[in-house]
């Protein structure tokens, strides 16, 4: 995740709007709920709240210290591991063991994995261009300008969209197959990004593909895999909590994520203006789904001549050199 300041409309209605939902589920709570400790979850939510400042100021102070605020993006995933450790203790003796320990690991495999990756990808390299770009429009001291844009809504947003693994803790009975869907609906969203990320970087990582496109592997299907798996992961940890009451109320959770993936800083950002930069991704836009993977559209058979007739030149120039 990078700027979230695009979704933060969205973002502080969907709030009022949950706590709303989260404060009448505990004073009208029905039958089913007997067993929910709505102060227990109360005091979690503010535990985890304090665990969301206590990590973007180490976050921040190690941006200062380094020089760039890029470091925020490999916090974001183990923002939600740290939120996920804070309401599993608090939770103790609340819950259903199963659903506990489910919703601590699968966020767990998702954020360090994923904190892993951008640290990998990110090492040695300077400034994100989209937070230079940020920061260039501070009217005042650029370290507050981070911290209010960049900082404060990414960790709202932290907190928020994990309400789901939170609830999670606390609630108890309710569907086992709708618990075991929301492990599965993971399980994809978890493969998606994982070998989209793998294909993107030994794609990158060949010099004679500089300058491509990769259209291969599950790119070929979607032309954003690790975005449509955030999204699967999300909407899966939302299904194990919603697998008992009250953990349904948590719908606009997983919302906020995939919004802010298909339509806020992800998809649409990135594309802004890629083709811009890079014209043959004109051409995969319009043969490749944006988000949801579905197969290419068969390619324009006018280009695909061009493309011969021209690989078809550049072969016998080749050989002509050879000569």
């Amino acid at each position: 995740m990078t700027t979230v300041s695009s979704a933060w409309a969205t973002f502080t209605a969907t709030a009022a709007l949950a706590t709303s939902h989260a404060t009448a589920a505990t004073v009208h709570a029905p039958a089913s709920t007997a067993g929910f400790d709505g102060g227990g979850f109360g005091r979690t939510l503010l535990l985890t709240a304090l665990t969301v400042v206590v990590v973007l100021a180490v976050t921040f102070a190690v941006a200062l210290r380094v020089g760039k605020q890029a470091v925020i993006d490999v916090t974001w995933g183990l923002g939600f591991v740290a939120l996920a450790v804070t309401a599993f203790v608090s939770s103790s003796g609340h819950g259903d063991g199963l659903r506990r320990w489910l919703a601590l690991v699968l966020t767990a495999s998702w954020g360090l994995r994923l904190a892993g990756h951008i640290w990998n990808r990110s090492r040695g390299s300077g400034e994100d261009p989209r937070y230079e770009a940020m920061l260039a429009r501070a009217d005042g001291n650029p370290k507050a300008y981070a911290l209010v844009h960049i900082y404060l809504p990414q960790g709202l947003t932290m907190w928020f969209v994990s309400l789901p693994v939170q609830i999670a803790m606390f609630v108890e009975g309710g569907q086992r197959w709708v618990l075991w869907l929301g492990v599965l609906v993971w399980a994809v969203g978890l493969f998606f990004e994982g070998v989209g990320d793998l294909q993107l970087m030994r794609f990158r990582r060949d010099a004679s593909n500089r300058g491509a496109v990769l259209d291969t592997g599950l790119w070929r299907y979607t032309r954003h895999p690790n975005y449509f798996g955030d999204a699967c992961v999300w909407s899966g940890l939302f299904l194990v909590a919603a697998s008992a009451w009250p953990g349904a109320l948590t719908i606009l959770s997983p919302a906020v994520m995939v919004w802010n993936l298909y339509a806020g800083t992800g998809k649409k950002l990135l594309e802004k203006d890629i083709g811009d930069r890079r014209p043959a991704y004109a051409h995969y836009v319009r043969r490749t789904s944006g988000f949801f993977p579905w197969p290419p559209k068969p390619a324009d058979p006018a280009r695909t001549r061009t493309r011969a007739a021209d690989c078809q030149t550049g072969l016998s120039e080749r050989r002509a050199g050879r000569r």
